[in-house]
This record gives C-alpha cells, sequence and structure tokens, in this order.
C-alpha cells in the first residue's frame, strides 16, 4: 500500500487525536491543527501540530490557512474533520479546498440539512424514518400553542449548535436543555433566545444503553467500503450527551436502518448514524446523522474496522477492500468523562462506585490514553477536573 501522501487533520480532541495515531501506525505524515486551547489540550507527537483559526469565528482567516499551507506539499493530501464545525467549514469552501487538498463529502446541501436540525428531521421524515417529534419555534406566542401540544417532561435545543457555541459562554452552554413543566419552559425559552434559534423535541423514553451509532464509510461511487457499530453504555452529561462509555456490537435492524438511509440520501463519505429504541412501542427512531470520523475512532481499530484508514486509501486511489465485519464486545470509554458521568449519577442515588468500576473490566480501548504518547490524556484530565471545580 502506498502511505507517502500525508493527511491533514483539523481537531486536535479525542476523535482527532484518534485519526493521528490511526494514520501514523501505518507510517502516514499526519500534520494535525486546531483552535488554541484545543491545540494545548491535544497536541500529540505522533502529528505536526499547530494552531489554526476559528472555524466559525474566524472564517477568512481559517481559510487563508489551509490555501497556504495546502501550498506547502508536493502531493495534495487528504483531509479530515473532526467536528461538525470544521466539516461545515469545508464543505461550504470544497471548490477552492479541493485544489489543495483530497477530501469526500456529501453534497452541501445535506452537509447542512444534518447540522440544521429542522433540516435533519424533515429528511427522516420524507424517507419514512422514524423519529422524535420536533417543534420549531419561531416567537412567543406560537411558543404558547406549542406548550398545548407537546408532552413533559422535553427538551429544548438549539437548531445550529455552533452559532450556539459561538454566542453563549461555554459555562451556559448545553447540548440540550431538560424541560420538566410549562412554566420552566417559558422561563428557559426568554433565556437562550438571544443566543439563536431553539426547538423542543419529544424524549424517547429509556436510558442511553438504548442508543445505537452505526458508523460508516461510502465512497464517490455510494459502494459501502467500511462499518461497525456500537451502543451507548454512558454518556457525558449522563441524560442527554456524548459518548462516555460504549460497546461494539452488532443488530441487523440497526444496520439495515441506517445503511439503507444513507443510500436513500445518496450520503457519501464518512457517516455517524444514530439511533434509539423506544421503550414504548420498540421501535427504532432516528436521533441524527454527522458526516465524519467518529468520537470513537480508536474502537474503529480495536474492531478490526479502521474507518480513517480505509478513508485514506480510497481518497488516494488504492480501491481498498471493503471491511463491514466487526470485533463484538470491545469497550470503548473516554475515562475522565465516565468518572465525571459517575459521579453525578452516584450523587443522583443512580450508581454505586463498586457498579462503575466493574463497568470498567474487560477487553477495553481508552479514548486518549496511550503509554507512548500519554499527554493529551493528561492533560484533557486536569482540564475536565478543572471544568467540572469551576462550575461547581
Amino acid at each position: 500500500m502506498r502511505h507517502d501522501i500525508p493527511a491533514v487533520v483539523l481537531d486536535l480532541s479525542a476523535t482527532g487525536i484518534g485519526i493521528v495515531r490511526s494514520l501514523r501506525k501505518k507510517g502516514i505524515s499526519v500534520h494535525a491543527y486546531d483552535i488554541k486551547g484545543k491545540f494545548e489540550i491535544g497536541k500529540t507527537r505522533h502529528a505536526t501540530c499547530g494552531i489554526c483559526p476559528n472555524p466559525v469565528s474566524e472564517e477568512k482567516e481559517l481559510f487563508q490557512f489551509l490555501i497556504t499551507l495546502g501550498k506547502k506539499f508536493g502531493e495534495k493530501p487528504v483531509l479530515y474533520a473532526g467536528s461538525d464545525d470544521f466539516v461545515h467549514f469545508i464543505s461550504k469552501h470544497r471548490s477552492i479546498l479541493y485544489r489543495h487538498y483530497q477530501f469526500l463529502l456529501p453534497a452541501h446541501s445535506l452537509v447542512e440539512a444534518v447540522l440544521d436540525k429542522r433540516l435533519t428531521y424533515e429528511l427522516a421524515v420524507k424517507h419514512n424514518v422514524p423519529c422524535p417529534k420536533i417543534f420549531a419555534i419561531h416567537d412567543e406566542q406560537q411558543l404558547e400553542q406549542i406548550i398545548t401540544e407537546v408532552t413533559f417532561p422535553c427538551i429544548l435545543k438549539p437548531v445550529y449548535s455552533s452559532d450556539f457555541r459561538k454566542r453563549i459562554s461555554h459555562r451556559l452552554y448545553k447540548k440540550v436543555i431538560l424541560v420538566e413543566e410549562a412554566s420552566q419552559l417559558r422561563e428557559k425559552y426568554l433565556f437562550y433566545l438571544p443566543f439563536g434559534e431553539l426547538m423542543l423535541q419529544e424524549i424517547i423514553p429509556g436510558d442511553e444503553t438504548g442508543i445505537y451509532s452505526v458508523k460508516t464509510f461510502f465512497d464517490d461511487k455510494m459502494n459501502l467500503i467500511g462499518m461497525y457499530m456500537n451502543q451507548k453504555i454512558h454518556q457525558f452529561p449522563p441524560d442527554f450527551g456524548s459518548s462516555a462509555m460504549v460497546l461494539s456490537i452488532r443488530d441487523e435492524e440497526v444496520i439495515q436502518k441506517a445503511v439503507s438511509f444513507l443510500s436513500q440520501l445518496q450520503f457519501k463519505g464518512l457517516a455517524i448514524t444514530e439511533f434509539k429504541r423506544d421503550q414504548r412501542d420498540g421501535e427504532l427512531k432516528f436521533i441524527e446523522i454527522n458526516s465524519r470520523v467518529g468520537l470513537t475512532q480508536r474502537l474503529s481499530i480495536a474492531c478490526g474496522v479502521d474507518l480513517a484508514y480505509l478513508y485514506y486509501l480510497s481518497l488516494t486511489g488504492q480501491n481498498p477492500s471493503p471491511v463491514t465485519s466487526q470485533r463484538e464486545g470491545v469497550k470503548w470509554v473516554y475515562l475522565v468523562r465516565d468518572f465525571i458521568s459517575f459521579l453525578q449519577k452516584r450523587r443522583d442515588g443512580k450508581m454505586t462506585i463498586a457498579k462503575w468500576i466493574k463497568g470498567l473490566s474487560g477487553k477495553k480501548v481508552e479514548a486518549l490514553f496511550a503509554w507512548d504518547d500519554p499527554l493529551p490524556f493528561i492533560r484533557s484530565f486536569i482540564s475536565h477536573l478543572r471544568n467540572l471545580w469551576v462550575r461547581r
């Protein structure tokens, strides 16, 4: 296999570091960049690392940064995005970036649709994919009408997550806001309204173990080149958050729904498709799609389906053989986030320390820790605990 074409990774979170380590083990030269704060935590010895402008607030600067960087390579490098903000930026400027980088994304309209949660659910409804009910809120008058239709508890969430993060303090930012009753909804809506458009979503009953994520890579001709899936065990924060611990499993019903939906959409490139099984009727309900490598990239490697590497081989014209079977029973744990989630669950009387420790048993990989590159793990652990202390 040819490994002399470099790679550029935009992200130094656990997602980006998973990509970096995967490629570096193959002997591929990797250059990784992120905004200052994330760079300082995630810089790794396995890549040439640096600071880049913010894709949301410094769009022009990042565009020039990438053009200048791309010109330094003799051959166009393979470009990876580890966050939705970087995905949207690359997609928006794809016509120029194609001159300097190799990457594969679905149509820009699809990229925008999966970032705008209202459009995401419209796609699901259009293709007869079951999903939770949503209500777009345009003003206070409409909110009063929605209150008569919605079932409590429900969740209030931003339509555009990136726009919301840009405007709100990181101490106030939440992926979703749990709302228990009508009076609280009115209060929370008025509080968060200045920070961006909002919508209400029905809560699908059941804990995080009912959430399944299918990771895929479709090539430019919509051939399925790589796929694996996992079940969530713990989230960070516990009720509505990102993965803190997951388990590699294979469920044909989940896979069929994800692959069928992506095929109908012609969703080229990398994707994460998430469903939750509704305890009321046992039906799988669509949650979201992300157009990138997942946070659990290290699990991808441990499962034998290295999506980041398959993407590299495909983009460099090496036609990799499809890999769609996986090792099951492997856990992926983001230890510091899992620990903080445990603290909250213990406080709420939902978990004991004995149960948490038992959950860490078995074959597993850690999101960040590596003996030959321990500093990203150490910095991340300290940063998370410091943020926890500040919030308290």
